[in-house]
């Protein structure tokens, strides 16, 4: 369990000249009743201890501050009002603080600690998940970035809407974070699934950060997620000490395969001069392995990028890049991506994962933004798995790479080929980044 702050103490933790937001200032619930909408016994009366103890008059904290320099709309609960839930008060600091955010042209970070609806008003305080995921909605259609920051804990709607709807999820290392809260999981839960690290391992979360360093990680955030750009990112140079054009079929596979080439981390720290990694597909998995994906900065503006790593790419690692490229097309801000696979993983986990249809996404994700693309081939390029990444009509080669419909050993195979046919295959299947140049399907090829 993390140190539970309160709503203010987060606020100066990670802002400065920070004003709030006052909609109202509490007052009765819903229908004027003392003890709200449902006539709950000692409601009215529980609200005004949890008034006296926080020092608030409701579960959340709105307002605007400055973030390591960019000015933001952020929602902070408090905890100790009634177990951080939601009410239809907090839904009515919750919509004027989006509304404030869309009409400013503002990124919203919010601070989650909550417990989830309040049980007092009924259905009235559950539907206010429906109202925020609205609001968060047009926020989203506005273009605006929406972070959250999981303190300890998230739970319930606060984490179905706030927490997990936000483009980018941070979260305190050992805060609870689950829907289930504590009190209502099966007696035999694994509590270890209700925690930050396991939501990270899934594929919910995109980092852990300790709160000493959470002001300079939202920063960096909001800094490279509040920088648009129409320009198209400029491909990368080539890093292979190879940069001849290679001679055969059977040459360019070898080089591209070598153990030595540079692979897609080299090319990123190349290439930005700060990066910050997005993890995770949202659906319950995650492929760092062989995906890399995040946001970095090129030249002093922001480039979004997603780098297959050399190795057979998994059901998470392709909808973690199709949600990157949705995020960035949403934003404004241009993408590069960085093809180097031998194909997709074909394992028979991959299919039970959906491999096919998060190929399919992807590839719809390329077809379908606005924003430019620009694509590298710094390696292999096997099959769909590898073009499911490429940009369409903006897709570069190093010269240590190849491109190709299959491997030559799998072609060779499927045409009852054998082995000391398999070069003779490479060449027929004209994979070279000069043979690609020549066919037109790529722009051209990358010098050092």
């Amino acid at each position: 369990m993390t140190e539970r702050l309160t709503a203010r103490q987060v606020i100066a933790l990670v802002a400065g000249d920070f004003t709030e937001l006052r909609p109202e200032d509490g007052g009765p619930p819903p229908g004027d009743r003392p003890d709200g909408p449902l006539d709950w016994e000692g409601y009215g009366e529980a609200r005004a201890r949890a008034a006296a103890r926080s020092g608030e008059q409701e579960s959340v904290v709105c307002g605007t501050g400055v973030v390591e320099g960019t000015r933001t709309v952020l929602i902070a609960f408090e905890f100790g009002y009634l177990g951080g839930s939601l009410g239809v008060r907090t839904g009515d600091r919750l919509e004027a603080a989006y509304r404030h955010a869309r009409a400013h042209r503002l990124p919203v970070v919010a601070l989650v600690a909550t417990g989830g609806s309040r049980m007092q008003e009924g259905m009235v305080a559950l539907t206010q998940l429906q109202r925020v995921a609205r609001q968060s909605a047009l926020t989203r259609e506005a273009g605006l970035a929406q972070i959250a920051v999981l303190r300890d804990p998230t739970t319930g709607g606060g984490w179905a809407t706030l927490g997990a709807s936000a483009d980018v999820t941070l979260a305190l290392p050992g805060a609870q974070v689950g829907f289930a809260g504590s009190r209502v999981r099966p007696p035999d839960a694994d509590p270890a699934a209700y925690t930050a690290e396991a939501q990270l391992a899934s594929g919910a979360v995109d980092a852990l950060v300790r709160p000493g360093r959470l002001r300079h990680e939202l920063g960096r955030w909001l800094r490279l997620l509040t920088a648009s750009s129409g320009e198209a990112a400029p491909p990368p140079r080539a890093l292979g000490g190879d940069t001849g054009a290679p001679g055969s079929g059977r040459d360019a596979v070898r080089r591209a395969r070598a153990p030595e080439r540079p692979r897609a981390a080299r090319y990123l720290d190349a290439y930005f001069t700060h990066r910050v990694p997005l993890t995770g597909d949202r659906c319950g998995g995650a492929d760092p392995e062989s995906m890399l994906c995040g946001f970095g900065d090129h030249g002093g503006r922001t480039v979004a990028y997603a780098a297959q790593t050399g190795t057979a790419t998994r059901p998470a690692g392709y909808r973690t890049a199709a949600r990157l490229i949705r995020l960035a097309d949403r934003l404004g801000i241009p993408v590069l991506t960085l093809v180097d696979t031998p194909g997709a993983a074909n394992d028979a986990e991959a299919e039970r994962e959906g491999v096919g249809a998060a190929i399919a996404d992807l590839f719809t994700a390329l077809a379908s933004v606005r924003t430019p693309v620009t694509t590298l081939l710094i390696g292999e390029g096997g099959s769909g798995g590898a073009l499911a990444l490429a940009a369409p009509g903006n897709t570069w080669a190093t010269p240590d790479s190849y491109f190709s419909v299959i491997a030559p050993e799998l072609a060779a195979a499927i045409l009852k080929r054998g082995p000391d046919e398999v070069d003779a295959t490479a060449d027929q299947l004209r994979l070279r980044p000069q043979d690609l140049v020549e066919a037109g399907l790529i722009r051209g090829v990358v010098e050092g």
